[in-house]
């Protein structure tokens, strides 16, 4: 039966294992509204900015390219499209610093802007008539991946929630890591567009309820989205506010707070018939559907203790960070400053300012100090606390992945469920022995990943090789025979042997023959 919205429901009824409460540090970037960045004369957008296949660029050096113009992608389902956030001139397609842990180059495309704002003209699309497919092909085209963190390509995660069947749609409101305020502020500014991405939502995957997440310390943002929900007609739709708790905004343990239900190991929330999306996507699903806008730009926190004047700008990709700092007054301490993409606890230190802005980032922080260890072994031992496994949101044995992580005991990481570790910090940050826990076991997922890729390129090519050698097998017989019966017409020829085989007529029917063969072969 539909319901319309009723009022903020004050506690969840369910909690999760582990979990830190930490020092929010988010008042100074809150202190002012959103600003709108200016642009820098060149822009450096990286090829692959999403998980999934890495796209193509579609554009030349020297081409002239308009905003909201795709300038890479791929066919593949899992990826997104690149887009020009301005117009401008295509000076180069090169190696260029982008946002990595590992500090590594990759391609990006560098747009000289022309200062002339010229446009790519949408397309209108009439959504009271469109179907499920139609959205979520805009959705594909305008290059939506999510905005909390996991930049998973939209697309083709509503394809599969269509497919599997949603029950419950949870838009995830949280942001619980220390100093991001992005989403708090898109909340506030942009409520009604993040409500109608909901119900975009809800026309597209036909869930049963809507279950809204937000943290108790966000009044201003839940006082916006309980207006825009009074003034919408969403269907069974509830907006909950849940404690402050690091990290109630991981997808799993959202889930469980808002639900109560577990995702078994191994699996999905598709599996047991739950969506959950960001604020942030929600609200760029609205901009393309309404008005064909394609993810040219975030809303980007700058904040730490090394930096003047915190805040939230609405930011063109591949703007480099260094003209984004410079915005917020620049840095307070010239001779050391750590960067950190993303929050204190699950961002990655960054080797340069020159690095671009992406559809990832969603916080810059500028410290004076270092915050993340740079690299695993520079610590003291471990010492068997326990406090580890005590906070470790996903229940499971820091202290034994660890140990297992670090001998490269592969098999044995996976035994203890290496892969369901959400890399949240929370282990890191109360170890007394300053163990950089998450490092290694992202250095431990990494190895296992291209151990698993390099075994599909060994299987790949043993079956090409076993496939060569029966080729070659079957083409040594057919040559064997065929001169056979070659001999064999000849010797009768010579005899004068009535009714002789004709050559021509062999030679067709070693031909007839050769085709069914190569054909039983590729069924």
């Amino acid at each position: 039966m539909k319901t319309k919205f009723q009022g903020i429901a004050k506690n969840a009824l369910h909690s999760f294992h582990g979990g830190m409460r930490l020092d929010g540090h988010k008042t100074g970037s809150l202190t002012q509204e959103i600003q709108k960045a200016s642009l820098p004369d060149q822009l450096f957008l990286p090829l692959k900015q999403h998980i999934g296949d890495s796209n193509k660029p579609l554009v030349a050096i020297g081409d002239s390219v308009q905003k909201g113009q795709v300038i890479a992608a791929n066919p593949s389902l899992f990826s997104a499209p690149v887009h020009a956030p301005e117009s401008g001139i295509v000076s180069g397609i090169e190696n260029h610093p982008v946002p990595h842990p590992s500090g590594q180059t990759d391609v990006c495309i560098v747009i000289d802007l022309d200062g002339k704002h010229d446009s790519v003209e949408p397309e209108k699309l009439d959504l009271s008539a469109a179907t499920a497919p139609q959205m979520i092909d805009r959705i594909r085209r305008a290059g939506i991946v999510g905005l909390g963190g996991a930049v998973f390509p939209t697309s083709p995660k509503l394809s599969r929630g269509m497919g599997q069947g949603i029950t419950t749609l949870i838009i995830n409101g949280v942001e619980c890591e220390p100093y991001i305020t992005c989403d708090d502020m898109l909340m506030r500014r942009d409520a009604n567009e993040v409500i109608r991405g909901i119900g975009y939502l809800q026309q597209i995957l036909q869930p049963r309820n809507t279950l809204i997440g937000i943290e108790d310390n966000k009044p201003e943002a839940t006082g916006a989205l309980a207006n825009a929900l009074v003034n919408a007609d969403l269907p069974n739709t509830e907006l909950l506010t849940i404690a402050t708790q690091y990290p109630a905004g991981g997808e799993k343990q959202l889930i469980q707070i808002l639900t109560g239900k577990e995702i078994p190991h191994g699996k999905l929330a598709f599996d047991i018939g739950l969506y959950c999306q960001n604020v942030g996507t929600c609200a760029a699903i609205t901009r393309a559907l309404e008005r064909d806008k394609a993810l040219t730009s975030r809303i980007v926190t700058v904040s730490g203790d090394n930096v003047e004047k915190p805040g939230n700008w609405e930011v063109a990709f591949g703007t480099p960070i260094k003209h984004l700092i410079d915005l917020a007054g620049g840095y307070q301490t010239q001779d050391v400053s750590h960067l950190v993409m993303g929050g204190p606890m699950m961002g990655f230190s960054l080797g340069s300012d020159r690095i671009p802005i992406v559809k990832a980032s969603n916080c810059i922080l500028a410290m004076q100090q270092q915050t993340i260890p740079k690299n695993p072994g520079y610590h003291d031992e471990c010492i068997r606390c326990g406090k580890c496994t005590e906070v470790c949101p996903a229940s499971l044995l820091p202290q034994q992945l660890y140990w297992h992580a670090r001998s490269q005991s592969h098999e044995r990481s996976q035994e203890y469920h290496l892969f369901d570790c959400i890399e949240c910090g929370c282990c890191s940050a109360v170890c007394p022995s300053q163990i950089p826990l998450v490092q290694y076991y992202r250095a431990s997922k990494s190895d296992i990943r291209a151990a698993q890729r390099a075994q599909v390129k060994s299987d790949r090519a043993r079956t090409r090789f076993e496939f060569r050698e029966k080729r070659l097998l079957l083409k040594k017989q057919q040559d064997e025979q065929r001169r056979r019966l070659k001999r064999e017409a000849l010797q009768q020829k010579k005899a004068g042997v009535v009714g002789a085989v004709d050559p021509v007529q062999a030679a067709l029917e070693r031909v007839k023959a050769r085709k069914k063969a190569l054909q039983e072969e590729t069924q």
